[in-house]
C-alpha cells in the first residue's frame, strides 16, 4: 500500500502544480489535457471526440462541456468530421496551438524538476519499476 499510495499522492501533487499554472488562464487541467492531447496529434491538431475521450479518458458528457469551454476561449474549433458525419471534430486554433505549447513546456519543465530529486540510477530504476506495474496492471 506504501507504494500505490505514494504514487497516487505524487500524481496528484503534480497535478494540483498545474492546475495553479493553468489558473491565470482560467483552465482547468481537464482543458489542459484535452488541448495536450490535441497538440500531441500533430499538424492538423484535430482529433474525433471519441479519439479524445479514449485519451484522456472523459465521459461523453464531461468532453463535451471541456470542448464547449475549450471553443468559447477561441482554443479550438469544431467541424464536421471527414469520417462520421454525426460527429465534429475538435481542432485547435493557432492560439490553441500556441498556448499548448506553451502549458506543455511548463508541465515538462515540472517533470523535469521533480524527477532531478533523485539521482540519474533511482530515476531510472523508479521509471522501470513502475513501467512494470502499469504493464502487470494493464493485463489484469
Amino acid at each position: 500500500m506504501a507504494l500505490v499510495g505514494q504514487a497516487i499522492i505524487l500524481g496528484r501533487a503534480l497535478e494540483q502544480h498545474m492546475t495553479e499554472r493553468l489558473k491565470p488562464h482560467r483552465l482547468i487541467y481537464t482543458d489542459f489535457d484535452v488541448l495536450a492531447t490535441l497538440r500531441r496529434a500533430g499538424d492538423p491538431y484535430t482529433l474525433s471526440p471519441s479519439a479524445l475521450r479514449a485519451s484522456v479518458l472523459l465521459t461523453s458528457g464531461a468532453m463535451s462541456a471541456a470542448l464547449d469551454r475549450l471553443e468559447r476561449k477561441g482554443l479550438l474549433t469544431r467541424t464536421p468530421s471527414p469520417t462520421d458525419r454525426r460527429s465534429m471534430a475538435a481542432r485547435l486554433t493557432p492560439r490553441g496551438v500556441t498556448l499548448a505549447e506553451e502549458l506543455v513546456a511548463i508541465r515538462f519543465a515540472e517533470a523535469q524538476d521533480v524527477a532531478a530529486l533523485l539521482p540519474a540510477a533511482q530515476r531510472k530504476a523508479t521509471a522501470a519499476a513502475l513501467k512494470r506495474l502499469l504493464g502487470a496492471l494493464a493485463e489484469t
